[in-house]
């Protein structure tokens, strides 16, 4: 069959976790949210408990997640950096990280912070990816603590900080700011020591940039594979999603009901080349994903 135009190929990595490997672009990976926080924007308290977060951590597992991300500071709009303690985000996450490994020694985890100290104390209890929202800024020994701890990291792009989102103005070229940025985040990690394998970048949808400028980073995604590293998108239940798919009713979507806008915006980005989908509702992603994927491997070069 010939086909009018050259459809996009996915790249293929392997990311290094130390431990062990994984294989990104033949199929999407799906981490999965669990927020250890009284105050996250969208499941709040929750699962606040280890237990609570623990079997919720477990019935994402089997419905299919492959990578769990486990948080214990949110970084909602408005929220101040440093306002959790590292003393307290560890009171907080190290038992369900203990938990699950206890549960399910084969699970990889991902810790969800930007200080050096609970991500150190986080491996140590099993965790095998360090997924930094902060991209290396708000910790001066974070790069150097990764690279010591040689374990997979994610390093995400965001603009000033949740309490200063507000006032922060607005982007003419959201695609080349966040591209020209996470190309000097990944040139911080690699002069740090953190070898290339082990490096994930994420564009960080609704991380400091407005409502409007988050589709043109979601249309235009596939062009941050020319930084040559695997990417992640997260845009599960983000407020932006909740504006558009609300417009109709004339109110935003709170985020219970962003599920189908979830849906959505992850499929876009998987057929933009993302590698990983970070998610809260993992069983209906994790069907989305199987049809997205086989999309992309229907594609073919012309004939």
């Amino acid at each position: 069959m010939a086909l009018l135009s050259k459809p996009f190929m996915r790249g293929h990595f392997t990311w290094d976790l130390s431990r062990r490997s994984l294989q990104l672009g033949e199929r999407t990976l799906v981490m999965a949210i669990v927020n250890v926080t009284p105050d996250s924007f969208s499941d709040g308290g929750r699962f606040a408990s280890a237990q609570q977060a623990v079997d919720h951590a477990l019935r994402l597992l089997d419905e299919g997640a492959d990578i769990l991300d486990i948080g214990g500071e949110s970084t909602r709009p408005g929220s101040t950096v440093g306002s959790v303690s590292a003393d307290e985000e560890l009171h907080r996450v190290l038992p369900v990280i203990e938990g699950l490994k206890s549960s399910r020694p084969e699970a990889i985890i991902s810790i969800d912070t930007y200080k050096s100290a609970t991500a150190r104390a986080a491996v140590s209890a099993g965790a095998e990816i360090v997924n930094d929202v902060s991209g290396l800024r708000w910790d001066d020994t974070m790069a150097e603590t990764i690279a010591d701890l040689g374990c997979g990291c994610v390093l995400m792009h965001m603009r000033g900080t949740p309490d200063t989102w507000r006032a922060l103005g607005s982007l003419p070229d959201p695609v080349e700011l966040v591209s020209r940025e996470l190309r000097e985040i990944a040139d911080q990690a690699l002069l740090a020591g953190i070898v290339r394998e082990r490096v994930v970048l994420d564009p960080g949808f609704g991380f400091g940039k407005r409502f409007d400028e988050n589709y043109p980073l979601l249309a235009y995604l596939d062009s941050l594979h020319a930084l040559g590293f695997p990417i992640l998108s997260g845009t599960s239940r983000k407020s932006f999603l909740g504006r558009t798919a609300g417009a109709r009713l004339g109110r935003d979507l709170p985020p219970g009901e962003r599920l189908s806008a979830t849906i959505a915006s992850v499929t876009a980005s998987i057929l933009k080349g993302a590698h990983i989908v970070r998610v809260h509702d993992v069983k209906p992603v994790v069907e989305a994903v199987a049809i997205a994927d086989a999309i992309l491997r229907a594609t073919k070069t012309s004939e």
